[in-house]
């Protein structure tokens, strides 16, 4: 089932820690090799010697011991998938707030791998709002997290923020892996986020795109066993573990990067924000600020990227794009469709409460070539995202 995956398995404080010897033992008989690190809290919870003994490898929980350095980087490189099981509330807020006080902090911030965690604290801990704002803070870094349980709990207390059982997480698992498998051996170039057309050294035409989306479509498509390139404009996001990133900032950049990937491509998802327009003269000087009360700076327009790599696109590729639209959505979208010989074409309107730049939600209607429209309720991205691969995935295997 998990016959040469390579697990990190990363302990916190938490009485639930009794759980990962079971853990250990479950995934060891599903052929996978594990290797274990524990906070040093997590050490007052369970035995450094029964985790090693039966995962048939050392334990980690110092950076260093003796004259012996835990080399956190290849620790984080090792891995196929780092699991954090239970995850303390300390740890969860470490992990938002990118501490790093301890080996499984380290490791974490320089593993390259998925990163999934199980949480494991009391009711009233895990209801709390700063605890759920850092849950859906560490998602956004595109780590999965494995849904409490509901019942009995250390305090007596019975509610949820029971660490999912050992038998469930080992499914939670082998389901990540089966996924993975969809993308297989596919390459997959993605656009992200805005461009900057220069005005002179200092200024620049832009727009409110964060690159959230395509982050969102890079992750999920890694996740499911793809190559992929990330293409992005100037954006201050997290890129996720193991995507290979090309970092423009114009439209003209980013046109001749796509080119010159694309004819290696066998999925393009074009969700950047590309500036239609870019100005003619830049100046090489700062253009200072003068006594008239007007100043016109003269645009031309940029390539159209989509259109371009819709016109030499081949019978096994696949092109999707995006239109944002603010008026008459439907129609101007299946005109996109058409006119830029796309396989696909994402809509998502600005008249959509929590749609559109900057927002962690989206809500979009899909259109294909084939004049199927399938419209997905409000979401958030790493959940569109999922739609969206789910719909590419179904359309090629019809």
């Amino acid at each position: 089932m998990l016959k040469g995956k390579k697990i990190l398995l990363g302990i916190s404080g938490s009485i639930a820690a009794y759980k990962s010897a079971m853990l250990v033992r479950l995934l060891i008989k599903a052929g996978a090799e594990v290797k274990v690190i524990l906070t040093p809290s997590a050490t007052q919870f369970v035995a450094p010697l029964t985790l090693s003994t039966l995962s048939k490898n050392d334990t980690y929980s110092a950076l260093s011991t003796d004259e012996t350095w835990s080399n956190h980087v290849m620790l984080g490189r090792w891995a196929d998938i780092m699991l954090i099981a239970p995850l303390s509330c300390n740890t969860l807020s470490k992990m938002a707030a990118g501490a790093c006080d301890n080996l499984l902090m380290a490791v974490y911030l320089s593993s390259i791998c998925k990163v999934v965690v199980a949480p494991a604290m009391d009711e009233d801990m895990w209801l709390h709002p700063s605890t759920q704002k850092n849950i859906e803070t560490i998602k956004t870094f595109g780590n999965e997290v494995i849904p409490v349980g509901n019942g009995e709990l250390a305090s007596g207390l019975t509610g949820p923020g029971r660490m999912a059982e050992p038998e469930h997480i080992l499914q939670w698992l082998i389901q990540y892996f089966e996924i993975n498998q969809d993308l297989l051996h596919k390459k997959v170039m993605i656009t992200a986020g805005p461009t900057y057309e220069k005005i002179d050294p200092v200024r620049f035409i832009g727009n409110y795109s964060s690159g959230k989306m395509g982050i969102a479509l890079a992750d999920e498509c890694k996740r499911r066993g793809a190559t992929v390139t990330l293409i992005c404009g100037p954006i201050s996001q997290h890129i996720p573990a193991g995507v290979e990133t090309i970092h423009v900032e114009s439209a003209d950049e980013m046109y001749a990067a796509c080119h010159q990937l694309f004819p290696q491509t066998d999925i393009a998802i074009f969700s950047a924000a590309v500036a239609d327009f870019k100005v003619k003269q830049q100046s090489n000087e700062k253009i200072k600020k003068t006594d008239t009360q007007s100043f016109v700076l003269e645009l031309e327009r940029n390539k159209d990227i989509l259109q371009s790599i819709g016109a030499i696109k081949q019978a096994h590729q696949l092109v999707i794009g995006f239109a944002l639209e603010t008026q008459n959505e439907t129609a101007n979208a299946q005109e996109k469709l058409k006119s830029k010989n796309a396989d696909f074409i994402v809509l998502n309107s600005l008249n959509d409460k929590g749609a559109g730049f900057g927002h962690d939600t989206n809500k979009i209607t899909i259109f294909d070539k084939n004049g199927d429209v399938k419209a997905f309720e409000q979401k958030s991205k790493v959940a569109v995202a999922k739609d969206i691969i789910n719909t590419i995935i179904n359309f090629t295997h019809v």
